[in-house]
């Protein structure tokens, strides 16, 4: 049977929660990794959502890829879905994607449903940072997610110039308030 890899392109890239034999800078064509997912339960509420990380259609993303062991196959996959699939916001795609050694291989990968009711769409940088601004969730305000992704990302070496954008803008509302 063919290897087993899950993409990760948000926090799956530091916490995966599962075993993996093989870890590796990866990257998707076809998507980008996007704040276009309305948080309305860890980082909002229906009444004032949050935004969280899709991975949307355009471009291309670099993210990180697990290979998981053939045995644990059925194990992670219902773990990913557990975590994933929970307002089936995300739509399980079995995807290409190249891998940092130059490798292509096939992963599995979460994608935003576009017809959900939670899809936000393409917003701008001044856009999301308003929603962020002040949405709060289960899991905590909306800002410290952003602001935790986009450090996780440098730290693994990854520029996300609209999701830098995005936090200078909150930025430059806190300061205006």
């Amino acid at each position: 049977m063919d290897e087993f890899w899950v993409f990760g392109y948000g926090s799956l890239m530091w916490n995966p929660g599962f075993a993996y034999e093989e870890k590796a800078d990866a990257l998707i064509f076809g998507y980008r990794r996007s704040l276009c997912v309305l948080s309305w339960v860890h980082r909002g509420t229906q009444a004032s959502p949050g935004l969280v990380l899709g991975l949307d259609r355009g471009g291309a993303c670099r993210g990180t890829a697990f290979r998981v062991a053939e045995h644990e196959r059925e194990d992670v996959l219902a773990y990913l879905r557990e975590r994933e699939l929970v307002t089936n916001v995300y739509l399980e795609r079995l995807s290409p994607i190249r891998l940092s050694d130059g490798r292509r291989v096939t992963a599995v990968a979460y994608v935003v449903d576009r017809d959900h009711r939670q899809y936000a769409g393409s917003l701008d940088a001044v856009s999301a940072a308003h929603v962020v601004n002040g949405a709060s969730g289960h899991s905590g305000p909306n800002d410290a997610y952003v602001f935790n992704t986009l450090a996780h990302l440098k730290e693994l070496g990854i520029r996300d110039h609209w999701l830098e954008q995005v936090t200078d803008e909150i930025e430059r509302m806190r300061q205006a308030s």
